[in-house]
Order: C-alpha cells, then structure tokens, then sequence
C-alpha cells in the first residue's frame, strides 16, 4: 500500500500501475470535504514521491464516482473574509495542479454520478473512461456559485468554449454518450468493462503508443480563440444567458466573464482570475440563500426517510374523484410505478380522469422522457371504475371531490366501508380541517390529510396534514408514498388552510389592501414579478381560480377572524359577484385570449378596472417599496405564527413549503430566511411601520423577543 487514508487509498496494481480510490468511510457517496481533500494532497505526494510508478488509475470504492463538496463543510468557509476564500481557494486548487502535472500519465474510471468537484478531479486526468449509466456535470450555479476548482478552466480548454459556457451555465447532468460526442470523456463502456479499459487506456499511454503530455498540453494553455472569436463567443453567450437566468441568478453570467477573462491566460493565472470570481459570488445573498435552500432540502428528505421504519408499502392505490386533479394523481402514482384505481360516480368525469393522465403521459413521449410502450404501461396501471368493487385491495385512497367538507364526509364514510383493515385514507383538501372531516370516520386513527399542489405533475410538494386523531403510521405510509410518487412531502398540523394556504392568504390580505388605496393591479403584479414571484397577486388568483380564492378566504376568515376577517366588499368579492372567475371562464382581473399554442394569454380590460373602482376606500400614493413591503409583511409574519404555533417543525420546512408549493423566489431562500436576510429587528420596526393597516402586520411577542435578543431562524 502506497498510501492509505480514510478517503482515499493508494496501492499498487501491476508493473508500476497504480490505483488512487476514493471510498470515504461512513459515508455511502464520496465528497470532497476537508477531509477527503488533505488526503488527496497526501495521495499526490506519495505518488510524486515514488519513481517506480509508471502510471496511474483514478477509481471510486462507491456506486458514485464523487457527487461533489460537502456543502455543510464548505458553507462555513464562505464566511471567510474574501481575500482569505481566494486564498483557501487557490490552495485547494493547487492540489488539483499538482496531480495534473504528475510525471505519469493518468486515466479517470467514471463508475458513477460525477458532480462539481466530482467532474473537476476527472478534468484534471488525462484521459477519462466512463461507464453507460454514469452521469457528469457542473451544477454549481444551482448554488449561486460556479466550479472552483478549476471547472471553468479545464473544461472550455477541453470541449470548447461554446460547450463548456453550456454545461457551466445550465448545471446540468450530462448522460455518457453526450459527454463522448463533445470530447468531455474519451472512452464510454459497459460498467463491468470499466477497469479493463482504464487499464488498456494507462498500458497504452506508458507505452507511447498515446502521447499522454499532448493530450494534457491545452489545458495548461490560453484558450485557442482569437479576439474577434472571443468577442463573437462571449458577448453573444452573455447576451443568451442573461435572458435565460434573469437578473436575480448571477452566477450565470459571472462563470462566462470569468472564462472570458481568463481566455488569455494559461491554467495557473486562469485559476487566480476563477478564484476571485468564485469568492465574490460566495459572498452574495443569492448564494446565501440558494444554499441554505439546498441544506433545507436535505434536512427534507432526512425527515422523511426517518418515516420509512414504520410506513407499510403502498402497492396499489385509489383516487376517489377523477376530473382534472384525479386525473393528475392517477398519473403521478402510475408513472412512478405504484398502480391506482381512480374512480368517479360520472362517466364524464373518469373520461377527464383519464384524458389527463394521456395527455400528460404523451407530453412525455413527445419529449422524449418515455417511449410508447412505457406509456402503454403506465396507462394500463390506472385502472377507471364507477363501483368500490376493487377496494378491498387498496393500500392506500386520496379522496379528491368537491372543496365542501359535508360531501367530503360522506365520500369518507363511504369509502371506509369498502376498504380492508389498515387502509390509509387521505384528503387532498387546501383548507378544509382534517379533524373535522375525521368526525365521519370509524377510524380516525387511519386517516390524513395529502394535499396536492395544481397542476400536480408540475408542483413538488405535497403536505400531509395529521390530524388529532391520526396515528404515525397514517403519517409515515402517506409520507412514503408521496416520496414514491416523486414529490417533496412535508408534515405539517391541522389548521385552517395547513402551512402554505394558511400563509398565502394574508398575502393576498395585503394585495387586497392595495387595491382599496386603488393602486393599479397591474403595476401590483409588475412589482411583485420583479421582487421574484413567477406571477404577481393578480394573474395569480385568475390562474387559482377567483371562486376558489373566494371560499378559501371565507374559510381562512372564520378560521383567524382576529387577522383574516373581511371588513366590507374587496375585489375578489367584486370579481366573483360579476363572475369574473378567472382563467376558467376567460376573464378575471384580466380577460384571457387563446395564444398561437392554444394556451390562455392574458390581455387588458377596461370592465375590470370599471368593477374596482367600486372597493376603492381612498386613493393613496405608494412606492414600489410600499408595495412589496405591504405584500409581503402579512406573508412573513404568518410563516413565524405557523412555526411558533407547530403547525411546522422546523423553519427549513415552513421556508421550503414556500418555495415548492407557491414559488416563493428561490433567490430569496423562503420567507423566514427573507426576514433574516432584511435583520430581525429591522423587520420588526418595518412590520410597525405599517401597523395602521391591521392585526396582519402585527409582530408576534417572541419574535419582538427575538429582535432583543439579536436571534435569527437561521443561525
């Protein structure tokens, strides 16, 4: 054994080969952490240091080659001054160098997911070899950062320019046969041919019969494009990118600039100009937030992998209720392989059920994500019935009828009598309380709430609401197959409108508010689009539907009546009374026209700004700041009542419920982050600041408490 660590083991294979294996211990992937870096610095002095090795094997112990840093490790050092982070940057890259400049050659066996640092390490060989199923790519910019240990040198020096400012620019994945067509690999086999190719590859290079110092020269060079080449490559992929990536995500466009930057320049200096680059960014909020978003998401799928030890296997499911939700369901259970019965009482309706589900599944084909006969297959999995006659085998039933808790209850009822034992019943409601529907139940002990976010296929999150009667299993089995239909579940309390509804509705309190001081919806929706939002308040309740924000608001205001009770007509009650119901019936506070691709387009209309002027309570003129402040307040201060009340656990799950179920801006990393990012106290003393416009803007206790005490969410 040449070297052996803990990450990393260096031994030798045959004459003078030899192989560096990254298996981290304890840990099912290999990741670049403080850790597995200083004994990659160890493994190349060894190497270096030993005259009888004539070449060398890059290899991983794991199914994955590596998935990249360990951000929980790294996010630390980006608390560094930022001269200190170029510093520890160039270090760490150093190593990378070192490797790269062995006096042997050195071939990469890609077995697996090869991922930021991941890909950098093979980028720094050779010559690499990837298996069939393996994927690689630089999805740093996902982060608000872009690769830094030399991603954006090596890889425009490999591929080209155009190809590289792609993969760094997009962050994604790339499937072995495309990494062969742009250069990025030189070799793709099967998986169990992957050591014997890494070892013909290395046997040919020490024999001369490649020219390993050739094949490695470019990439310790200026790139090969001229000045005029340069300007038509870079100026145009800026121009692209920007469009793409919009003004909040940076990280795009500055991985270009620092390629373009360091066009003229050989490895060395072009690694200085990506470490201040990569620094820079690592200091910004929009990484701050990106990458807290990210450790959210982890601590996500930790809480809900801890539900699998008591979760039974869901192996056949049942929508009550097909339509366009029920149809969205069906789909999402069949396409990811558990079968579901959907049924309906109305032929109509199981015809919509299942015109949904192919529609859907022929997007697929068309795109090329399925072929026709997996389609066949997951088509023949949704089983159409108008009798419970099957039920007696169903693991699991998401009722989705009517918003209206009395038919709720007696669909409930109903369907509790057909099942066997032990079958999980589970409401997709946004607002209704899963207590009170429980009241219908034998056993309450079985039922929860599973709310579905619209369109289904589309929206990652799923809540799964316990009631007081709902049993852990009831919660772990619900939360196991919401995983297993491919979404992010989050467990949240019983409470008028759940966590996100529950949130949402003091925002459109606010954008209500606006609209009584006449404020133009449309500049609302302009504002709150530039603030981040996929869509403002406005195009957003039509795109909801008016009428479902009308019951969801009467539900909210009996629910909260202290905060969310209505004082007189607002303009959903003006827009539901003139059947302005939005998207669905083609005008709401827009009217809608179909587009060249058949889909709704909003337009102006005069009747609707008519209709509102009959809310307006007195003309006030306000900012931007104004605006995004009296939005955005009731929507921050109901996120810190819903984690002080429990119906969340932790602040990474009330941020990410946001994120997944409404389109919170990423960017801004969730509403209890967005207050933390503005300062805790400063939040406090804006939320007073607007105090006039009622109980929605008033700071809880604790969190006044908090603001004394300098504490934040995040710490």
């Amino acid at each position: 054994m040449i070297y052996e660590g803990k990450a990393i083991t260096v031994k030798a294979l045959e004459s003078g080969i030899v192989e560096l294996k990254f298996d981290l211990k304890g840990e099912s992937v290999n990741k670049f952490n403080r850790l597995t870096l200083s004994e990659l610095r160890q493994s190349v002095d060894a190497i270096k240091a030993d005259a009888s090795i004539k070449g060398v094997i890059v290899s991983s112990g794991k199914d994955v080659f590596i998935v990249g840093a360990d951000i929980t490790e790294f996010v630390d050092n980006f608390k560094l001054p930022e001269e200190q982070l170029v510093s520890s940057g160039l270090e760490a890259n150093k190593i990378f160098s070192d490797f790269e400049d062995l006096n042997v050659p050195t071939v990469v066996a890609i077995n697996g997911i090869a991922l930021g640092g991941g890909l950098e390490m093979c980028l720094a060989a050779d010559y690499r070899v990837m298996a069939e199923g393996a994927k690689i790519g630089l999805p740093e910019v996902k982060l608000g950062i872009y690769p830094g240990f030399g991603g954006t040198v090596r890889l425009p020096r490999l591929i080209g320019t155009d190809n590289a400012v792609e993969w760094i620019a997009s962050g994604k994945e790339n499937r072995a046969e495309e990494a062969l067509k742009v250069g990025a690999v030189d070799a793709v086999v099967a998986a169990d041919k992957l050591q014997a190719a890494a070892l013909d590859l290395i046997k040919r290079a020490i024999s001369g019969e490649l020219d390993y110092k050739a094949k490695r020269q470019p990439k310790l060079e200026k790139l090969k494009l001229n000045a005029i080449e340069q300007m038509m490559a870079f100026e145009t992929a800026k121009g692209f990118v920007a469009g793409q990536a919009g003004p909040n995500y940076p990280a795009p466009v500055e991985a270009i600039k620092t390629i373009q930057k360091a066009a003229n320049f050989g490895r060395d200096k072009a690694l200085e100009v990506e470490a201040a680059g990569f620094a820079k960014l690592a200091k910004t909020s929009v990484a701050k937030s990106l990458i807290g978003l990210f450790l959210n998401d982890q601590e996500l799928k930790k809480k809900a992998k801890a539900h699998d030890a008591i979760a039974k296997d869901v192996k056949l499911a049942a929508v009550l209720g097909a339509g366009i939700m029920g149809g969205g369901i069906a789909y999402q259970s069949a396409s990811k392989g558990t079968p579901i019965l959907m049924k309906d009482i109305r032929e109509e309706g199981i015809k919509m059920g299942l015109g949904e589900a192919s529609k859907l599944l022929a997007k697929r084909v068309e795109k090329g994500r399925m072929t026709t006969a997996q389609m066949a297959e997951s088509l023949s999995a949704i089983r159409p019935t108008m009798s419970y006659g099957d039920f007696g085998h169903v693991d699991i039933v998401v009722e989705a009828v009517v918003e209206n808790p009395k038919v709720k209850q007696a669909v409930l009822a109903e369907v509790e009598g057909a099942v066997k034992e032990g079958t999980i019943l589970a409401s997709n409601t946004s607002t209704i309380s899963i207590s009170l529907l429980a009241k219908a139940l034998k056993h309450p002990e079985n039922f929860v709430g599973m709310h579905f976010f619209n369109p289904v296929h589309m929206m990652p999150l799923v809540e799964v609401i316990r009631g007081e009667k709902s049993s852990d299993e009831a919660v772990a089995t619900t939360v196991a197959y919401a995983k297993k239909m491919g979404k992010n579940p989050i467990v949240v309390n019983d409470c008028p409108g759940f966590l996100v509804n529950r949130i949402l509705f003091p925002y459109f309190g606010g954008f209500a508010t606006l609209l009584s001081f006449g404020v133009d919806f449309a500049r609302i929706d302009k504002v709150m689009e530039k603030f981040g939002w996929p869509m403002g308040p406005a195009y957003l309740s039509d795109v909801v539907g008016i009428d479902t924000g009308h019951h969801g608001r009467d539900v909210m205001a009996e629910g909260f009546p202290d905060r969310m009770a209505v004082d007189g007509r607002t303009a959903v009650d003006v827009m539901y009374e003139a059947n302005r119901l939005g998207q669905k019936n083609g005008k709401g506070f827009y009217a809608y026209e179909t587009d060249k691709r058949g889909k709704p387009k909003k337009v102006s209309d005069p009747e609707a700004y008519e209709l509102l002027k009959s809310i307006v309570k007195e003309q006030r003129e306000l900012s931007d700041e104004d605006i995004v402040n009296i939005m955005m307040i009731p929507l921050c201060l109901e996120t810190v009542r819903c984690l002080e009340d429990g119906i969340v656990e932790t602040a990474a799950e009330a941020d990410m419920g946001l994120v997944y179920g409404i389109g919170f801006p990423p960017f801004r990393g969730g509403a209890l982050r967005y207050i933390d990012s503005v300062g805790v106290a400063e939040f406090v003393a804006l939320a007073d600041k607007y105090a006039d416009l009622g109980a929605l803007y008033k700071p809880t206790e604790k969190l006044r408490e908090m603001a004394k005490n300098g504490q934040t969410f995040f710490g």
